[in-house]
C-alpha cells in the first residue's frame, strides 16, 4: 500500500485521490509508510524584544516575563523584568510621597506634578528603547536590586 507524500492518504494509483498530487511508485516505496512532517515551533521572540516588552506595562509585563518559561531562564530578560517591576514600585512610592508633600504644602507640590510625570514617561521610553537596542542601562538604586535578583 502506497501513501501520498503530501497529505498521507492511502493511494492505489499514480495520483492521490485526496489531494491530487503525484505519487511515485518506485521500488522502495511499496512498503513505505507516511511520516507526517515534524511540527516546527516558533523559537519565540528575541532577547531584545522581550527585554523591551518587560517595560511596556511595568509591573504586569515584568511579572509575566518572569513566569513565561523560555524567558525566565534568560539573565538579560530577568534583569529587565526585575528592573521594570522595581521601577514601577519606585514610581508609586514617589507618587505617594509627592502627594503627601503636596497636601502638607497646601497644593504647592501639584504645580510640579506634571514635571514628575514627564520625567517618568521619558525614563520609561528610554528604558524600552535601550533594552530594544541591547543596551543594559542600570538605574541607580533599582538597577542594583534588579541585578541581585537576576
Amino acid at each position: 500500500m502506497a501513501f501520498c507524500p503530501n497529505c498521507g492518504a492511502q493511494t492505489a494509483g499514480a495520483f492521490c485521490p485526496n489531494c491530487g498530487s503525484a505519487v511515485s511508485a518506485g521500488p522502495g516505496s511499496a512498503g513505505a509508510s507516511f511520516a507526517p512532517p515534524a511540527s516546527v515551533s516558533a523559537p519565540g521572540m528575541s532577547e531584545n524584544v522581550a527585554g523591551a516588552l518587560c517595560y511596556l506595562l511595568g509591573l504586569i509585563t515584568g511579572i509575566i516575563f518572569l513566569v513565561i518559561s523560555p524567558y525566565n531562564q534568560n539573565k538579560t530578560v530577568r534583569f529587565h523584568a526585575f528592573q521594570s517591576i522595581f521601577l514601577t514600585v519606585a514610581y508609586f512610592v514617589i507618587q505617594i510621597a509627592w502627594s503627601i508633600v503636596s497636601l502638607l504644602t497646601h497644593g504647592l507640590g501639584f504645580l510640579f506634578y506634571p514635571l514628575l510625570l514627564l520625567f517618568f514617561f521619558v525614563l520609561w521610553l528610554y528604558m524600552m528603547y535601550s533594552a530594544y537596542n541591547n543596551k543594559r542601562i542600570k538605574l541607580p538604586v533599582v538597577g542594583d536590586l534588579a541585578e541581585k535578583q537576576a
